[in-house]
């Protein structure tokens, strides 16, 4: 049974709260606190396991009482009880900020807050059942590559044409631009997930996410250089993990970064996407990144190199680079400059056309990431080139 704790300052309304809470049936003990902007209760008055902000007209104190009970009990959940049905995005941003999980219209439904009353029990009570082989994270050889390019089309083809519930994480720097590929305005980004880790749950972290046309749902990266300053590398797992619990197939953008701090989360990856084109700086930064993956304890058989912006003169130069670095090619993906840089600049992702090469070669890339079929005409005897031509080998 739960503990509640209401704060009010209409008497009425409060009274209210309290009957939809004791009618729930999962509720042992209720306290009720005027709200004011002068005085906080006493820490040992807020323990709670639920807290209910009945707001007034002007919410700041309230969220300056949720703000505060969180920092005494960073596991207590916080529910805004507000007359506005769908809150503008400020009060949102205010009210997340503050420590708020849900919003519930008033007057509050005795059915609806026994129903998110008993999610948070069972999110509470959930063993973790985090999936060890739900991460793809796309990593670029050397800036310039196509690298988050690579991971929005191939999260939208895992979105779209395999119909898995898919999330892409952007943890691009020192700017996330995944958003602008999507034509998508996030009100949120990684950094509002990293500064809010102790309250960080799967309610949570979806309410963080915006959602493409395609099905995917987007974390986005920062949009200010300094914001980086406030997020730690560390950090960045625990908002993978989360993801992990909600998703089919979890796409991180790391961009060209490197660190020793995400060996903990690489290790963790189904499969690791370097991505590469076929020239001297690029290839050269590719085996040295490999190396570098290798040497941090991740399995051979995890790294799958993609070759962007491949042409078929270029094939002859890629086996030479196979046999150097003793790694296969897992994929090329073929030249289209302009079909790819007009989805660019008007914020559209390769989804449409399925006789599209690029489109198709996607699909493809994305199936076999993931182990699922997907039927192909490159696939058949006689259908032309086959843009996979170098996928059948097997990493070692």
């Amino acid at each position: 049974m739960l503990r509640a704790f209401i704060a009010s300052a209409d008497l009425q309304s409060s009274q209210q709260l309290r009957a939809a809470l004791e009618q729930s049936g999962l509720v042992s003990d209720v306290v009720e606190w005027k709200v004011t902007a002068e005085e906080f209760p006493e820490p040992g008055e807020t323990a709670a396991d639920v807290v209910l902000l009945d707001l007034g007209r002007n919410p700041d104190p309230y969220f300056a009482l949720a703000k505060y009970i969180r920092g005494l009990q960073p596991a207590v959940r916080v529910i805004a009880c507000s007359t506005q049905p769908e809150p503008d995005p400020q009060l949102l941003l205010d009210a997340m900020r503050s420590g708020v999980q849900e919003f519930l219209a008033k007057p509050v439904s005795p059915e609806v807050l026994r129903q998110t009353l008993e999610r948070f029990e069972e999110e509470s009570s959930s063993p973790d059942k985090h999936g060890t082989d739900r991460l793809v994270v796309v990593m670029g050889a050397k800036g310039g590559v196509g690298t988050t390019t690579v991971a929005v089309n191939l999260s939208v083809q895992l979105a779209h044409k395999l119909k898995k519930r898919t999330v892409l994480i952007d943890f691009g720097r020192p700017l996330g631009q995944t958003h602008l590929m999507l034509n998508l305005t996030p009100r949120f980004n990684v950094r509002d997930a990293v500064e809010n880790l102790n309250r960080l749950d799967s309610h949570f972290f979806t309410g963080l996410l915006t959602e493409h046309r395609s099905g995917l749902q987007l974390l986005g990266g920062v949009t200010q250089p300094e914001e980086w300053e406030r997020i730690g590398m560390a950090s960045t797992g625990r908002v993978i993990n989360v993801a992990q619990s909600i998703f089919d197939t979890v796409v991180v953008d790391y961009g060209t970064q490197f660190s020793a701090e995400w060996g903990t989360v690489l290790r963790s990856a189904r499969s690791i996407v370097l991505v590469a084109e076929t020239n001297v700086p690029a290839l050269w930064a590719l085996e040295r990144q490999l190396l570098a993956l290798l040497g941090m304890g991740i399995e051979a058989s995890r790294l799958q190199i993609v070759v962007n912006r491949w042409r078929r003169a270029d094939q002859e130069a890629l086996k030479t680079v196979e046999k150097n670095i003793k790694h296969p090619i897992f994929s090329v993906i073929p030249n289209d400059y302009k079909q790819v840089s007009d989805a660019i600049n008007m914020g559209t992702p390769l989804m449409g056309n399925h006789n599209n090469p690029l489109v198709s070669k996607f699909a493809q890339l994305a199936a076999q990431l993931t182990g699922t079929e997907v039927a192909s005409k490159a696939d058949k005897p006689g259908g032309g080139f086959n843009l996979f031509l170098f996928s059948s080998k097997k990493g070692g």
